[in-house]
């Protein structure tokens, strides 16, 4: 079976549970356990909050989230129009953050990488940045 949604919203951290909600939601007819559910959640939490903390940098923007399932495995993008990414290989480093003095630890990618099955970045300079994810559900 084969599935595909767009969603987009408001780049405010009271949107990272929704689009929590969209991803448990949109995986549910895999059929997940309880821990591929969590490591969709999560990973879906991170990159959104990305997107709003670097992405915009307490700018007004938007967020857009898609989401394929095919085969057992869904692929999930999440994508804003903000600054970007000057080196993704550096931001990919665990513990790297450019925003120590607000308690971030740094750990997003390595987390959605930890997480799902695969973690590819596109990103340029004051257009934009996509976190593109994939993971292989019920491979129990």
């Amino acid at each position: 079976m084969t599935n595909h949604i767009k969603v987009e919203f408001e780049a405010k951290e009271s949107n990272v549970s929704f689009a929590r909600l969209v991803a448990a939601g949109f995986i549910a007819p895999l059929d997940p356990t309880v821990d591929e559910a969590e490591d969709v959640k999560v990973a879906v939490s991170e990159a959104v909050t990305n997107a709003i903390v670097h992405g915009y940098d307490k700018r007004e923007g938007v967020v857009y989230m898609e989401a394929f399932s095919y085969d057992n495995t869904v692929m999930i993008s999440v994508r804003d129009t903000g600054y970007g990414i000057e080196d993704i290989a550096k931001a990919k480093e665990p513990l790297f953050t450019t925003k120590p003095d607000e308690e971030r630890s740094g750990l997003g990618f390595t987390v959605m990488e930890s997480f799902m099955d695969s973690l590819h970045i596109e990103s340029k300079i004051d257009a934009g940045t996509t976190v593109t994810m994939t993971k292989r559900i019920g491979s129990r």
